[in-house]
């Protein structure tokens, strides 16, 4: 006689056969025999509860976004869904797998309206219009085609969040354990070999190449550097690009060197990047200037059109356009873009105190330590002024740009890479957005480096304020908590630095412990000196 198990247990089970290793959340009662199912599966998953639902998403996205692999978590129905709403647009944006498991009220009363504890009128449309896919287990038999499904459309192509629900009172149903089918990442599209001799044709027809990488290159690193090199042409990246080439490797343009160059380029070649620089905020596109993408998702050929699509796997597409070119030499421009690269840190290095404590923390922080932004001055200066060394080192939430993402983020990138150094910058503004995840790192030991640069302000919104509305000021100053003593009252070791100096060596002395420390920077409030002019640069004349 066949054994028998839960629809929690089987969704437990399918998670740890997809390589699921830790699920963050709060529990609660639609969910209780999903969180007994956890429990009973003993040390093949960690479940790590936080203190808001917002935590438990974001977490799970630092977790993704940091390694490429799920990160999960689960929370109630209704309230619990959309508390962790932000997290799933910031995964989204991001194309981060980030699987969120809730529940849903009674079967049966499902679309009655009958105001049920946390019922969410079509909540799972409302899922589906932040995620990629989202679907409902009815019945305990459909537990592992459900998962399976959702987490193969997850991992396939252009990636992205998804989503699962269960009825009350479906997570306790019993049914025959029956094998799993377990969730596949689609075969990547094969590469076009046309494509690829148009794309060929046009760059060696080209005098200034420039590559741009985003976050759909993350794997591509070592052939996309191959293909610099190959051509002598820059690469350049905004945020999720970041150390996909590293920073020090003589072909890498940071991007305020990037829009020297951009004056001459004659064909740009998008890697895994919606070409957000070119397109949206350098605003000026060089005369006769030829595109070539290389996407795994064939929408973007159709947003952002392209003199040549190719629709493939960044690895497989620019390596097939390597082989193509073989055998093609350039004259050695090395020296050129180290020169441009100095003159652009010269003139941002304006940036102040922005870049001093920017340049304390990469000092501090091991070439392998992972860097989590915040939308704070620090933060947007970090764009251009950080440098990193490898893929996935530089988290950030793409294009949402939602405050207060940072910490939360931080402690789930921390979870994921144990043994990795983990540094989180924030505002006071957005760092008291998830204050509460501070007791979820001291219970849990998530030992994450908080820096809390305190202008007492939602800086932008101030500087916005003032300049643009003549000092109409509203809702931009703020009045905060003593953070030292905040950090302390959790348990955890708190500092108070006020120079760059400083803060490199209490940094160093926070690394070497081992716990979560909390770093408050006091900064004058309305002192910082804008990084937007690197960020939206003003247009060339023609």
């Amino acid at each position: 006689m066949s054994r028998k198990e839960t629809t929690g247990q089987a969704m437990t089970r399918s998670l740890v056969a997809h390589g699921i290793d830790t699920v963050f959340g709060i529990p609660g009662a639609h969910m209780y025999d999903f969180n007994d199912a956890l429990y009973g599966a003993g040390d093949k998953i960690r479940f790590i509860h936080t203190r808001h639902e917002q935590g438990a998403g974001y977490m799970a996205y630092g977790y993704a976004k940091s390694t490429g692999r799920i990160g999960a978590y689960t929370v109630v129905p209704g309230p619990g869904v959309l508390n962790s709403g932000a997290a799933l647009c910031t995964a989204y944006g991001a194309n981060a797998p980030v699987l969120c498991v809730t529940g849903n009220i009674m079967s049966h009363l499902i679309g009655q309206g009958r105001g049920q504890l946390h019922e969410l009128p079509d909540q799972l449309a409302t899922m589906r219009g932040i995620t990629k896919t989202a679907e409902r287990i009815d019945h305990q038999s459909e537990t592992g085609p459900v998962m399976a499904e959702v987490i193969g459309k997850m991992l396939s192509g252009r990636q992205g969040p998804g989503a699962v629900e269960a009825p009350w009172d479906v997570f306790g149903r019993s049914g025959p354990e029956i094998d799993l089918p377990v969730g596949v990442r689609a075969p990547h599209p094969a590469v076009n070999p046309d494509e690829i001799a148009a794309a060929a044709a046009l760059i060696s027809g080209a005098r200034n190449p420039m590559i741009m990488v985003g976050g759909g290159a993350a794997d591509a690193g070592p052939e996309i550097a191959a293909l610099a090199e190959l051509l002598q042409a820059p690469v350049t990246s905004h945020r999720s690009g970041k150390g996909i080439v590293a920073d020090d490797h003589p072909n890498y343009l940071n991007f305020v060197a990037a829009y020297e160059y951009w004056k001459k380029v004659d064909v740009l070649i998008g890697i895994g990047s919606r070409l957000e620089l070119q397109f949206m905020r350098w605003k000026w596109l060089p005369k006769g200037l030829k595109i070539i993408r290389i996407d795994i998702d064939p929408t973007e050929m159709v947003r952002l059109k392209p003199d040549v699509g190719i629709v493939s796997d960044a690895k497989d597409g620019t390596q097939a356009l390597i082989d193509a070119l073989a055998g093609s030499g350039r004259a050695d421009r090395r020296r050129e873009f180290a020169e441009l690269n100095e003159e652009a840190r010269s003139r941002f290095s304006a940036v102040q105190p922005q870049l001093a404590y920017l340049d304390a923390i990469r000092e501090a922080l091991p070439r392998d330590g992972f860097f989590v932004e915040e939308i704070c001055q620090m933060g947007f200066t970090a764009r251009f002024a950080f440098p990193v060394y490898g893929p996935r080192q530089y988290v950030t939430c793409g294009y949402q740009d939602n405050l207060g993402f940072g910490f939360n983020t931080a402690l789930g990138v921390k979870i994921a890479n144990p043994d990795k150094a983990v540094i989180s910058v924030s505002g006071d503004g957005g760092f008291l957005f998830g204050v509460q995840e501070l007791a979820t790192s001291a219970q849990h030991k998530i030992n994450v480096v908080a820096i809390v640069f305190n202008n007492s302000a939602y800086g932008n919104v101030l500087r916005d304020q003032k300049q643009t509305y003549q000092g109409r000021y509203l809702g931009s100053d703020l009045t905060n908590p003593d953070f030292v003593a905040l950090g302390e009252s959790f348990g955890i070791r708190s500092f108070r630095v006020t120079s760059p100096g400083e803060l490199r060596s209490v940094l160093e002395k926070a690394l070497s412990l081992d716990g979560p420390v909390l770093i408050e920077v006091p900064i004058e409030k309305g002192s910082e000196a804008s990084p937007w002019p690197f960020i939206h640069p003003a247009p060339h004349a023609e």
